[in-house]
């Protein structure tokens, strides 16, 4: 079964689709949204947390960048969060979530579906799609492309499956997210500049919708599962959350870089062995928009929160 996505959904009047305004500087804090899992359990050592901020502080002015980190030890509720309730632009991390969202719109059962697209549709940094214009691709060829190599024409067509960005909007508020703005798709939402409200998010909201639908029941269990190991085999994540954790924990996580500002995220579940899930959410950006990002900041927060949440 053929079907072709409307790519004017996407390209035409992005604009206007804002989903749950809630501030208007890109800075602003957002209130933390209720009842989300464990996210007021807030079980962790007083000196542990005090040391760990002194430490993302640190990191702050070694690199010359703001950070943003939540992160949740799902077995007892410990956290670490660091400016976790501003705004950052998600760039590429929203991938997660249109492939989270799609699987729960069609379900495992309903990934085979094939969606052509054309030349014309392709943007820069499509490097599998880019290989499959004759053909067309399914829909979990389509999640996989964007999840694990941050496809951008797999992830337009992603949200052009879901009726374009206010489809992925809907889906992150049935899953309680209240907080995030789902505005445009590739490559325009990674334009953030600074003041901008539009596709940016909370590393405290973000982190929480990670953990609904990898580790909650914001999906089913075969959906759950199939999110997970695209996730678990990212091919872009290696020198960030990967790297600053120990060996031998195991890491689901999706990268995301801007266009402007050096802005440098990544967003994961974290399974250290014979321990519970660590969920995170580390986001980033610098001062100028010639700015370029650096890894290392990123891997050496993941290690701060390793080192405490262990």
């Amino acid at each position: 079964m053929q079907f072709r996505c409307a790519r004017h959904v996407v390209r035409g009047g992005l604009s206007a689709l804002v989903a749950l305004p809630l501030v208007a500087c890109g800075h602003d804090t957002a209130p933390a949204p209720p009842d989300r899992a464990a996210a007021t359990e807030q079980a962790a050592d007083p000196a542990a947390t005090k040391q760990a901020v002194e430490d993302l502080k640190e990191l702050e002015r070694k690199y010359g960048a703001r950070l943003g980190v939540f992160a949740v030890s799902t077995g007892d509720g410990r956290e670490v969060a660091f400016n976790a309730d501003e705004r950052f632009a998600y760039a590429s991390t929203f991938k997660a979530f249109a492939a989270a969202a799609v699987l729960r719109k069609y379900s495992v059962s309903g990934m085979d579906k094939v969606v052509m697209y054309s030349r014309s549709d392709l943007i820069d940094y499509s490097p599998v799609t880019e290989k499959h214009v004759d053909t067309g691709m399914t829909l979990r060829d389509l999640c996989d492309a964007a999840v694990r190599y941050s496809d951008n024409t797999a992830a337009n067509l992603l949200l052009d499956a879901l009726g374009g960005p206010q489809g992925l909007a809907a889906a992150l508020a049935e899953a309680g997210d209240v907080t995030t703005k789902v505005v445009r798709g590739e490559p325009e939402l990674s334009r953030w500049v600074p003041g901008e409200t539009r596709d940016t998010t909370t590393p405290r909201v973000w982190a929480d919708d990670l953990r609904a639908f990898v580790l909650g029941d914001a999906l089913g269990k075969n959906e759950r599962e199939q999110l997970t190991q695209w996730l678990r085999t990212n091919t872009t994540g290696d020198e960030l959350i990967r790297a600053g954790v120990p060996k031998g924990w195991t890491v689901g996580d999706k990268t995301g870089t801007t266009s402007y500002y050096g802005g440098r995220n990544d967003i994961a579940v974290v399974w250290p062995p014979d321990a519970a899930p660590i969920v995170m959410a580390i986001m980033s950006h610098r001062d100028t928009k010639d700015a370029r990002h650096d890894n290392k900041l990123i891997a050496e927060a993941a290690s701060v929160v390793a080192r405490t949440l262990s």
